[in-house]
């Protein structure tokens, strides 16, 4: 005899017939088909989206998606749901407004299109954890309330701290750099704020950043090769755990990444200039390039992705250690499927240089007093990167808006809900 079952959740999908009720409930773990006496419902007005209690007993149902259905003995309402929603968890939600599935994001994320997308980033979390840990580095969590900024002190959110100023972390990239001091390989996962003006669909005031950092390098291409194994773990076991999802948003699983090749920034301006007759950039990529720049490298090597090293140096932080002595910077950028994702680099390790480079960007040193004195410490040659893990989930989905991939954006103009 089957042993009796209580489950919960919420109510996805209701057919009321004459003598039978199918209710599908749903909850964290999937959805199950239950049927009850039509008769023993009365008085009950079930609707769409209603969290309910269902007592009953498991049957064997071919018919139904599990293979079993739950056979109705008692229903309790657990709270009420408003009289009319804008969707459905059980809808087509492709047709709904950003702005609606924002206002309720809550019900919203019971749809499975919204819902797969924060589990997909869920899991990105969780191989990049399992990765770093496995290559020794250490998980910091670091304070997001700062006196200055790391690069100079632009774009910064200022607060009100008692009786002074201070300012929301732009970057951990120093807090980064002092962990390496002392644990050598570190990583930290959290939120930074750039008061930059975007009103763009890859832009986000305030986003989840992925950040690592090593010691004991000698070159950026170390930390790009690490790159290169992060992702292709973490893209192996989404395309193993996950495929299902991957499969209704793109049109091939994730591609290995150990191959992805190195490109001079200098040797992308001539790549653009013959390919797209593109003469109008010289310190830096713009988003037209960076696509065009993985439809280059994808026709040649099969994977749209490029790691784009040796920027100018002037447009980078003034911790960026040179690349040679031709004004480049031992820094790059990757574009994957279109995007910049990642920006990382070589950093300047000895208090001496970072001095130099600070004045020659008219920056007193004085101002970096407390972060220039940790270089006295013993800091090793080191280097590391950050991903913007909102962007990543964009492209690994192929979702076309950043905010998409935000439970709860915020931007130029919204700081609500």
């Amino acid at each position: 005899m089957t042993n009796p079952v209580l489950i919960r959740g919420w109510i996805y999908r209701l057919r009321e017939l004459a003598r039978t009720t199918f209710i599908v409930l749903r909850d964290c773990t999937g959805l199950v088909q239950c049927v009850a006496d039509s008769s023993s419902l009365r008085g009950l007005p079930l609707k769409l989206e209603m969290p309910i209690e269902i007592a009953g007993k498991l049957k064997p149902e071919p018919r139904a998606p599990s293979g079993l259905e739950l056979e109705v003995s008692g229903i309790r309402v657990l709270n009420e749901v408003m009289a009319t929603l804008p969707f459905n968890s059980s809808s087509d939600i492709s047709e709904v407004g950003m702005e609606t599935i924002l206002a309720y994001r809550p019900l919203a994320l019971r749809n499975e299109q919204i819902g797969d997308i924060f589990r997909i980033q869920a899991a990105i979390l969780q191989y990049l954890r399992e990765f770093l840990r496995d290559k020794h580095f250490s998980e910091i969590i670091t304070s997001k309330i700062v006196a200055s900024g790391t690069e100079g002190g632009t774009n910064l959110f200022a607060i009100k701290y008692f009786e002074r100023s201070a300012y929301l972390a732009q970057s951990p990239q120093f807090y980064k750099e002092h962990g390496v001091a002392g644990l050598e390989r570190v990583f930290e996962t959290g939120h930074v704020y750039r008061a930059e003006p975007h009103a763009s669909s890859r832009h986000l005031t305030e986003y989840y950043s992925l950040d690592l950092e090593m010691g004991f390098i000698e070159s950026p291409e170390e930390i790009i090769q690490l790159e290169r194994e992060l992702l292709t773990f973490i893209f192996e076991q989404l395309n193993n755990n996950y495929k299902d999802i991957l499969n209704r948003h793109r049109d091939n699983l994730l591609p290995s990444m150990l191959k992805v090749p190195i490109w001079e920034f200098d040797e992308c301006l001539q790549r653009l200039k013959s390919a797209f007759n593109r003469s109008d950039l010289v310190d830096d990529l713009d988003p037209l390039s960076e696509r065009q720049l993985c439809e280059l490298v994808k026709k040649e090597t099969g994977v749209a992705a490029v790691f784009v090293i040796g920027f100018p140096l002037g447009g980078r932080p003034f911790y960026t250690h040179p690349r040679g002595n031709n004004g480049a910077a031992q820094s790059f950028d990757l574009l994957f499927e279109g995007v910049e994702v990642t920006t990382g680099g070589q950093r300047l390790h000895q208090r001496s240089e970072l001095e130099q480079a600070l004045l020659k960007r008219g920056i007193d040193p004085k101002s970096f007093e407390d972060h220039l004195r940790m270089f006295e410490l013993g800091m090793p040659p080191h280097g590391g990167l950050a991903i913007g893990l909102e962007r990543l989930t964009c492209q690994v989905l192929a979702l076309s808006n950043v905010r998409q991939a935000t439970l709860y954006p915020r931007d130029r103009y919204r700081i609500s809900p």
